[in-house]
């Protein structure tokens, strides 16, 4: 794939599917920057990893719910590269439990990390960005942000505000050049989905046309398409990336 770009920031992206994305970012050529709050450990064994295997990468560590640890963070990037031409908002947590159940507190502590840190990086990104008027940002959402979830009413009110909010990013965003995409990954192979029993795998994956679990790096590689040169015409779309579950 073709980027004009040159590095990328990933938040959460020290393991699981945000490590698969970088992977695959430092290895169409950019200097991928990863982002982690706790886990620095895993964040410089896989920085290691791509650096051996001749990719460019750096760590950078801080909470995405924090605005000003976000905000230096951004800044930091951009005086060590000069600039940041992509951003992939990946940092999110579940705290699943019925809504007769839910606290207010654990609402809102995954809409924090959910949406408000989306919120936050995609605002940054557009107030750097807009100096070079060129720009890409794909916020990572869920097909429960769009079905819906028993469960998951804080995780899916924040994934679904995730995909309505990168609409309007779009919309504001497009006259300086910078680009607002969305990817809601279904069922993906990670340590979750690894610990369920193999009967309720089985049912989960009776309901998914192509009959298997996705891999991460069908979603980095997605993620990758949306930043890439070769989407230069679009914006403010959602792209599904979930077997044929949600059509």
């Amino acid at each position: 794939m073709r980027f004009r770009g040159s590095n990328v920031l990933i938040t959460g992206s020290n393991r699981g599917i945000g490590a698969e994305i970088a992977r695959s970012l430092a290895g169409f050529g950019l200097k991928v920057w990863i982002n982690y709050r706790s886990g620095e450990a895993q964040a410089k064994a896989l920085l290691d990893e791509i650096l051996s295997n001749g990719g460019r990468g750096d760590i950078i560590g801080f909470d995405v719910t924090s605005e000003k640890d976000f905000i230096n963070g951004i800044k930091h990037i951009v005086s060590s590269d000069g600039s940041l031409s992509y951003l992939v908002n990946n940092a999110g947590i579940t705290n699943d439990k019925l809504a007769i159940r839910m606290r207010v507190e654990d609402f809102i502590s995954v809409i924090d990390t959910n949406l408000k840190s989306t919120f936050i990086g995609c605002r940054e990104a557009i107030k750097v960005m807009s100096k070079k008027r060129f720009g890409a940002v794909v916020n990572i959402s869920s097909i429960v942000g769009e079905t819906g979830n028993a469960g998951q009413t804080n995780y899916s009110a924040s994934k679904g505000g995730i995909i309505a909010m990168t609409k309007s990013f779009a919309i504001e965003s497009a006259p300086r050049g910078i680009r607002f995409n969305s990817v809601t990954p279904g069922f993906i192979t990670t340590e979750m989905t690894n610990s369920l029993k193999d009967e309720i795998k089985q049912d989960f994956i009776s309901k998914i046309p192509l009959r298997r679990f996705g891999e991460p790096k069908e979603v980095a590689e997605a993620v990758a398409f949306l930043l890439s040169d070769h989407s230069s015409y679009i914006t403010g779309e959602t792209l599904r990336v979930n077997g044929g579950m949600l059509m």
